[in-house]
């Protein structure tokens, strides 16, 4: 059983930062390939960013690339989403997401497993 908790959510004005924290609750998280998905109100769920099995290959959407980076930190079974040079259009609900597969995957989907999500809200 995998569980997910996104932690590091807010209110922030245009140009800040903010750093996105996903718990992995499971005995090996490494094994676990690992997204980010966004969803705003009235939109459909869409991809940020992913990483794949054991830290290896990353992947952005077009919008966030170049300002948001995922990292993984194995010991203490975590996954960072770093949000820099944030935009308003980039409000909206952060959900972490895993899936026991070697690659990323951009299709919400394919994922099995789900955190409850965080707000972020960037103000113009």
């Amino acid at each position: 059983q995998v569980q997910l908790v996104e932690s590091g959510g807010g209110l922030v004005q245009a140009g800040g930062s903010l750093r996105l924290s996903c718990a992995v609750s499971a005995r090996t998280s490494s094994s676990l390939s690992m997204g980010w998905f966004r969803q705003a109100p009235g939109k459909e769920r869409e991809f940020v960013a992913g990483l794949g099995w054991n830290g290896a290959g990353t992947h952005y959407a077009d919008s966030v690339k170049g300002r948001f980076t995922i990292s993984r930190d194995n010991v203490k079974n975590t996954v960072l989403l770093q949000m820099d040079s944030l935009k308003p259009e980039d409000t909206a609900t952060y959900y972490c997401a895993a899936r026991s597969a070697m690659g990323v995957s951009v299709h919400a989907t394919v994922y099995t497993y789900w955190g409850q999500g965080t707000q972020v809200t960037v103000s113009s």
